[in-house]
C-alpha cells in the first residue's frame, strides 16, 4: 500500500472515538516494528520524523526511501502516513520535496500573526500535492530536537483562528509535555481541550506527549476530541532497557562480539509490545 495522507484515518478516528496513535521513528528496526504491530493488529498508523531522526538516518529522501521499500517488501496493507513531527517552515518544505505525505509546521513560538501567515502558506503548498498538514497552538512542555516549551496552554481563540486555515488536524498544549511527567505534573487541562472543541468543531485534536498520561486521562482526552496521540519516550525507553538487560547478560558470543542483529532483537521486540499496548489503549485496533 501506498503511503497515505493523515487526513482521511483523523476524521475516521474522530467520528469513531478513537485515536491514532504517532510513533516516532529513529532508525530501521524501530520502522520495522512499528509497521509489521500496525499490520498485525489491524490498525492504522502515522511514522513520525523529527527534524533530528530525519538528518541521523541520513536525510528525507533515506527515510522515505527505507518507509516505501517496507510497505512493499513486508506486504504492509493498512494506511500508513509518514509525518515531519515538529518541523520548521524550512524543513516543512524539504519533506514535502522529499514525499513526506504529512507534515506539521510547529509555529507555537512566533506571535500568533507569524504563526497564521506561515501557516496560511503551508497549507496552500501541501494541500495542492495532497499532503496533510497539522499545526499547533500553546507550546507542548519539555524538549524534543532542540525545541522547549513551557507547557503553556492553548488559547482557543487563537485555536480557531489556526483552525480557520485549513489545517488537517490540530496540536493543542493542554498541560501536556515532551519526555517522563514530573512528580509534580497536574494533569492534562480539560477545560482547555473542551473548550478547543468547541472552536474548533469537527477538526481532529492531537495530544502530544503520550508516554506517561494516566490511561483514564487518554481515554477522556479522546472523548473530548483528541485523534492522534503521539508517542516517543516510551518507545526509547523500552528499546534501551531491552537492549541494555542483553547487554549485561553477556550475550556476546563467547568473545567474538555482538551480532548487531541479536543485539537489537529485544529491542525490536519491546517497541513491538509497547506500540501494540498503546494501539489497544488508543483504540485503534482493528480500524485499519
Amino acid at each position: 500500500m501506498a503511503l497515505v495522507s493523515a487526513t482521511e484515518m483523523l476524521q475516521k478516528a474522530k467520528a469513531g472515538h478513537y485515536a491514532v496513535g504517532q510513533f516516532n521513528i529513529n532508525n530501521l528496526e524501530w520502522t520495522k516494528a512499528i509497521l509489521l504491530t500496525a499490520q498485525e493488529n489491524n490498525s492504522p498508523v502515522i511514522l513520525g520524523v523529527s527534524e533530528g531522526a530525519g538528518k541521523y538516518m541520513g536525510g528525507y529522501h533515506v527515510v522515505v526511501g527505507m518507509v516505501k521499500g517496507m510497505l512493499q517488501d513486508l506486504n504492509i496493507t493498512v494506511p500508513v502516513a509518514i509525518h515531519l513531527d515538529h518541523g520548521t517552515f524550512e524543513g516543512c518544505y524539504k519533506c514535502i520535496e522529499a514525499g513526506f505525505s504529512s507534515i506539521m509546521f510547529d509555529g507555537s513560538h512566533y506571535p500568533i500573526e507569524e504563526n497564521v501567515a506561515k501557516t496560511t502558506q503551508l497549507v496552500k503548498d501541501a494541500h495542492e500535492k495532497g499532503i496533510s498538514i497539522e499545526a499547533e497552538v500553546g507550546a507542548i512542555g519539555g524538549e524534543e530536537d532542540g525545541v522547549v516549551g513551557m507547557g503553556e496552554c492553548a488559547d482557543p481563540d487563537e485555536c480557531k483562528m489556526i483552525a480557520d486555515l485549513g489545517v488537517d488536524f490540530l496540536a493543542a498544549g493542554i498541560g501536556n509535555i515532551h519526555g517522563k511527567y514530573p512528580a509534580n505534573w497536574k494533569g492534562l487541562s480539560f477545560e482547555t481541550l473542551d473548550a478547543v472543541q468547541r472552536k474548533t468543531g469537527d477538526l481532529p485534536l492531537v495530544l502530544h506527549g503520550g508516554t506517561g498520561i494516566p490511561a483514564d486521562m487518554i481515554k477522556k482526552a479522546i472523548s473530548l476530541g483528541v485523534a492522534k496521540i503521539n508517542v516517543n519516550t516510551e518507545c526509547q525507553l523500552s528499546f534501551a532497557a531491552a537492549t541494555r538487560k542483553y547487554i549485561e547478560e553477556g550475550k556476546d558470543q563467547q568473545g567474538k562480539g555482538f551480532d548487531p542483529r541479536k543485539l537489537l532483537a529485544p529491542g525490536f521486540q519491546a517497541i513491538k509490545d509497547t506500540v501494540k499496548e498503546k494501539m489497544e489503549l488508543f483504540g485503534s485496533v482493528g480500524k485499519a
